[in-house]
């Protein structure tokens, strides 16, 4: 098992969390025997090295006891996944922080031509959002076109990532021109 994924080891012997050793080792025998690569009808060279893993783990009451922990944490990141996904309002604050984003981005390259891009922590802050929940949106976004990767790494609105934000009730082009930050002076514009 690497470091970043995690297996179920329950999941993969049929098993309940709860069986006793004796089981384990019945569950075992018949799998390994199943998945072996000698095996002329099922023979599966990774799943009986995956089964075989699970079995040193699960058999081993101290490797069972530090698994148990991380499995726990596993399946209670997995309910509040779940949990997320059942609250249908969520997926409306989604559509809300991938405007922002939009916006963001099109306020930073109409006042910085020479600079028009944002790196994704920065994006994470000015947004006040977990990095984590940026990359979902900036994948959303960059798939659609409407944000590029620059040369410098950073993160930049395209043309039609501009035509996409200017369609967006949110975003007021008008507001944006009336007071230039860098100058701090006004366009004219509603003087």
């Amino acid at each position: 098992m690497s470091a970043g994924e995690f297996v179920d080891y329950y999941e993969l012997l049929q098993l309940s969390p709860n069986a006793d050793v004796e089981t384990i080792e019945r569950v075992f025998r018949h799998l390994a025997q199943k998945y072996h690569p000698d095996h002329a009808e099922s023979a599966n060279k990774d799943r009986f090295v995956q089964i075989l893993e699970a079995h040193q783990v699960l058999a081993d009451p101290e490797a069972r006891a530090g698994y148990d922990v991380r499995y726990q944490d596993y399946w209670q990141r997995k309910w509040k996944l779940a949990s997320v996904a059942s609250d249908l309002s969520d997926l409306g604050d989604d559509k809300q922080t991938r405007e922002r984003l939009l916006s963001l981005l099109y306020v930073q390259r109409r006042r910085n031509m020479q600079n028009p891009g944002l790196g994704e922590f920065e994006i994470a802050r000015l947004l006040t959002i977990p990095v984590e929940l940026v990359e979902f949106h900036l994948w959303y976004v960059r798939t659609k076109g409407w944000v590029e990767r620059l040369g410098t790494g950073h993160l930049a609105i395209t043309a039609e990532g501009v035509d996409q934000a200017e369609k967006s009730q949110r975003l007021n082009p008008e507001k944006l021109i009336e007071a230039h930050p860098q100058t701090g002076e006004s366009t004219g514009q509603g003087d």
